[in-house]
């Protein structure tokens, strides 16, 4: 590991104003005792105040005022590290938040334009198509249309400690140019001449030529730059200091400012602000403006995340200041990169990243040694992780400076092993019968297709005009490409980001291009010359050449331009991906939810097991010390509620029966406009799956108020997202009105007499398989190669739905109280160490004395997840225990034998001479035709067995102590082999922990 410090296990908090560095302080004993080594926190820069996620930093040089003081945050850091604990802190470096007037970089860059010391840190187009936007700013803010606006009076000057501003709403404000001043100050001078003293005139004329002499706004000269900055400061010094001494110059001023604001009814009296306006270097426009003309990159589509140039080494060093001075100070310990492809050279960020962040941790604000921040294989010494989705067949970049990724792969490779593929095509026909569609137009390859292109044509169209702008002028150049006209370039791009297979691809200057990168390309181009026939496939090749470098270059200018290109293109295909897919296509691909997840792809309908066995493996071998996460603050769905969803590619028999009854009972609660009904079909059957994985087990909780509200805020949600009948940019509030009555009414026990009574029994026997489910991915998460990463809450059943609703409130004092009530039972059993000798009879009296009460107390009340937190803390204090093995240990594929073997998932961790085995149930539904039992005893198994690793000619069968329950048992000789019985691994309880004795 090159030194870093790789947490043990970490856990996930949400800060904003409803949960500070107070309440983080306050629950780091309870995660402690819960077996966490580190937090794991989301970003607590200062963000627009109110933020209630922070990924909107707003001034990355200070803490969040939201979240408490510095006294605070370090009493929270003392505290953790009082333990011995660290925390990975969440860096956002690919945008910044602008919203509300918060972020003092982006409001200089407002009033000086290109001029702005910070003009080079946001990603702004200063020469953009649109030739009106030359040198100013497009702000999509307003709510209607500017002229409308501005006759209505809501926009108007202020005059505020020296300095003009137009104020729009109670939090945004534009600052005016400095050099625009004399327009307001001179509009009426005469008349201040004959009420003011001479000095006070001569003062403000003086003040009106300061202004009017600074460095102009268009300037990118360093010094004039310098200039501005200073003599602009001077100008409103001097302006607040006369107006504070003189009361003439005041009452001037306040007339003039009601002068500009104009009068309500007299669209003429708005002239003179227009102007004003008009002379700034931004233009204030309606908000749906943004899609088409926008000319600053954004973070997505959200026009109040402006992206920032953190390829530039003035902005990384500004940006980065303040965390590398926390992990000086003993601060973060770690660090998480959010949205890693959205940064213009990725590599080269985390070469960066990791030297300085080791040279902090070192005591010293330096590189570390090892190289350059641009050697292109870095030591890393520091541990860093990075948010990035991978596609199928896509490996992360080994020479990237990281210990690997979040997790979002890992989630779904563990997730597929619970879903019986040999069931797809039962759940795909009938998910086609039930939403009468046909196979060929509800691929999910398809919808992904029409789904970017929607992005593209809808949110993204100024982007992609503006990229191909860019490659027309290239071509331009060019005597070999200049006949494309912009319109075939600009269609072309479409068609090939639209196809393209992975978020994005890694091309960067004169360095070779890596297979992969040449592979995906190819990829690309192939299927968008297949769907598009009708362009010419001389374009097509063009941009593939100029993609993989292999366009001829006849100047060094040229060379640089296409770097550019290509860089901006691979900006472009990592959000055209995630609005395609995980914001559009995952919300109108319903065939099973709990496939519809972040990194997932659910045209992957399940796992055999040697296939999770080769990926786990393989991440031992490559990343063994990136997090591995069920839950994250991004995942549609909590990882219970997509583990019960799993339980339905089980029953399919039984998942039809009930829908294609319920479709029936429920259609007089479906709402009929113009001969179409709400909601449509394929909305109902996501209705369905939603109600299934989040159904609370509590039963007032069931009827509760709260409970609807939770359900309906996500509709609403999914079906804009989903941009079918409504979206975020045109709301259609009657159509939603619709859905959510049709929810209203099949949750009314009144209006649905028949429907919820045979909801409530399937959704008890899949709640109950579904424990099971997850109970095995916890175990495997912990045990498994890769840090064990568990979201905020997760330590009980996570049923929860696409944020905001897995940001709600986690009570962790009924989790601490349930900790000492574990702690009370004997719900701790003791662990003998591997290879240690336990004595038989001391283990089998611990057993007698100890795990069964526990065991079975567990059982009968699982239900309130008291039973989930028990084998976290279980494993996590194993895991602890035997940390060399996990965190060195080979992963060992352990093959399973007997009638049910393929119910049964195992595998060993294995170093020098200590062995763990990992030993889990899936696919439970046909274990159990009762879902009132569990998964356990020799009625379940039969004959089922583990192979597991041993030494027959010891003369001494190898005996194993379950590390959960500290019940103990040796392997026997079958057929040449040493086993362990399931019906023993697994007699009293649903998984197993053994460690060999």
């Amino acid at each position: 590991m090159n030194g870093a410090r790789i947490p043990l296990a970490t856990y996930r908090l949400q800060f904003n104003r409803d949960f500070t560095f107070r309440d983080a302080h306050s629950i780091v004993d309870y995660l402690n005792a819960l077996g966490i080594t580190d937090c794991y926190a989301s970003s607590y820069l200062k963000a627009v105040p109110g933020s209630p996620h922070g990924y909107d930093v707003a001034d990355p040089t200070c803490l969040n005022p939201d979240l408490g003081t510095d006294v605070d945050y370090w009493t929270w850091i003392d505290a953790l590290r009082a333990r011995g604990m660290g925390h990975v802190l969440d860096l956002v470096p690919n945008h910044m938040g602008i919203a509300d007037s918060a972020n003092p970089w982006w409001q200089d860059v407002l009033e000086n334009g290109p001029s702005s010391r910070f003009a080079r840190f946001f990603d702004i187009e200063w020469h953009p198509v649109k030739a009106e936007l030359a040198n100013r700013v497009l702000i999509p803010t307003l709510g209607d249309q500017y002229g409308a606006v501005l006759e209505r009076q809501e926009l108007h000057v202020i005059f505020r400690d020296g300095a003009f501003a137009v104020e729009y709403g109670a939090d945004a404000i534009f600052p005016l140019a400095p050099d625009t001043y004399p327009a307001i100050l001179g509009l009426d001078l005469e008349a201040l001449t004959s009420r003011a003293s001479g000095a006070e005139s001569d003062e403000l004329q003086s003040i009106m030529t300061a202004a009017l002499n600074l460095p102009p706004r268009s300037t990118g000269d360093a010094q004039d730059i310098v200039t501005r900055a200073r003599e602009k400061e001077i100008v409103k010094r001097r302006l607040a200091a006369l107006a504070s001494s003189s009361g003439t110059v005041r009452d001037y001023l306040a007339g003039m400012v009601r002068h500009f604001n104009g009068t309500p009814g007299q669209p003429r009296s708005f002239d003179l602000l227009d102007r004003l306006l008009n002379e700034q270097s931004y233009r204030l426009a309606h908000w749906r403006v943004a899609s088409e003309e926008i000319n600053y990159r954004r973070f997505f589509d959200v026009n109040q995340l402006a992206a920032l140039r953190m390829e530039d080494p003035v902005v990384f060093e500004e940006v980065h200041r303040f965390v590398f001075e926390l992990i000086r100070r003993g601060g973060a310990s770690g660090l998480r990169v959010d949205h890693v492809d959205g940064l213009f050279a990725p590599a080269d960020y985390l070469s960066r990243l990791q030297s300085r962040a080791a040279g902090a941790t070192a005591g010293h604000d330096r590189p570390a040694p090892g190289g350059p921040p641009d050697t292109p294989v870095m030591p890393r010494p520091f541990y860093i992780v990075v948010e990035k989705i991978l596609a199928t067949g896509e490996q992360l970049p080994a020479e990237w400076a990281v210990h690997g990724t979040t997790g979002y792969e890992f989630a779904a490779a563990v997730n597929r092993l619970f879903v019986d593929g040999r069931n797809e095509r039962a759940l795909s026909d009938l998910y086609l019968r039930f939403i009468r569609e046909r196979r060929e137009r509800l691929s999910f390859k398809e919808l992904a297709y029409r789904s970017q292109k929607q992005v593209l044509h809808q949110t993204m169209s100024g982007d992609i005009n503006s990229l191909g702008h860019q490659l027309n002028r290239f071509s331009e150049r060019n005597r070999h490409f200049r006949d494309f006209t912009l319109y075939s370039l600009i269609s072309t791009l479409k068609e090939i980001i639209a196809c393209f297979p992975v978020y994005r691809t890694y091309v960067i200057g004169d360095r070779p291009v890596s297979g992969d990168d040449r592979r995906f390309i190819t990829e690309a181009v192939r299927n968008a010359k297949r769907r598009a026939p009708a362009l010419t496939t001389l374009v097509f090749d063009f941009i593939q050449n100029l993609l993989l470098q292999e366009t001829p270059i006849a100047t060094p200018e040229e060379c640089e331009e296409r770097g550019r290109f290509i860089g901006k293109f691979q900006q472009i295909t990592s959000p055209v991906s995630a609005k395609g897919i995980e914001d559009t296509a995952l919300y109108l691909y319903n065939r099973l939810l709990s496939l519809n997840e972040v990194g997932s792809d659910p045209t992957r309908f399940g796992a055999d097991p040697a296939v999770l066995h080769a990926w786990l493996a393989e991440r031992q071998a490559s990343w063994p010390a990136a997090l591995s996460a069920l839950s994250t603050h991004d995942s549609k769905r909590g990882e219970d509620a997509r583990a019960r969803i799993n339980v339905l590619s089980e029953i399919p028999g039984g998942w039809k029966a009930a829908v294609t009854t319920w479709r029936t009972w429920n259609r007089r609660h479906r709402t009929e406009r113009q001969g179409d009904f709400i909601p449509d079909r394929n909305e109902e059957y996501l209705i369905y799956q939603t109600l299934v994985g989040s159904w609370p087990f509590d039963a007032a909780e069931q009827q509760s108020e709260g409970y609807r509200r939770r359900i309906q805020d996500f509709l609403i949600k999914a079906l804009r997202e989903g941009k079918v009948h409504t979206s975020w940019l045109v709301p259609n509030e009657e159509y939603e009105a619709g859905v959510l009555r049709f929810v209203e009414s099949i949750l009314d026990q009144r209006r649905s007499p028949l429907f919820l009574p045979s909801f409530t029994a399937l959704v008890g026997r899949v709640a109950e398989l579904g424990i099971y489910n997850s109970l095995a991915q916890t175990l495997i998460k912990i045990t498994a190669p890769g840090v064990p990463d568990f979201y905020q809450g997760t330590e009980l059943w996570d049923l929860t739905l696409v944020d905001p609703d897995n940001r709600r409130p986690v009570d962790y004092e009924a989790r601490r109280a349930m900790i000492e009530r574990l702690d009370a039972g004997g719900g701790s059993a003791s662990r003998p160490d591997p290879g240690s000798g336990a004595d038989q009879s001391e283990a089998d009296g611990r057993r007698d004395a100890d795990w069964r009460p526990t065991a079975a107390g567990l059982l009968a009340s699982r239900t309130d997840g008291r039973i989930k937190l028990f084998v976290i803390r279980q494993a996590l204090a194993a895991r602890a225990r035997w940390r060399d093995l996990y965190e060195q240990g080979e992963y060992v594929a352990l093959p399973t034998t007997g009638a049910r073997r393929d119910c049964l998932f195992a595998f060993a961790r294995r170093h020098r001479r200590q062995v763990v085995i990992t030993c889990v149930p899936r696919m439970v539904a046909s274990l159990l035709p009762d879902a009132g039992a569990p998964p356990i005893g020799r009625a379940v198994w039969a004959d089922t067995a583990i192979e597991v690793p041993g030494d027959r000619r010891s003369g001494r069968p190898p005996m194993f102590a379950d590390a959960l329950t500290g019940a103990t048992m040796t392997a026997a000789e079958r057929d040449g082999r040493l086993v362990v019985p399931a019906a023993m691994a697994l007699e009293h309880f649903p998984v197993a922990l053994l460690a060999a004795i």
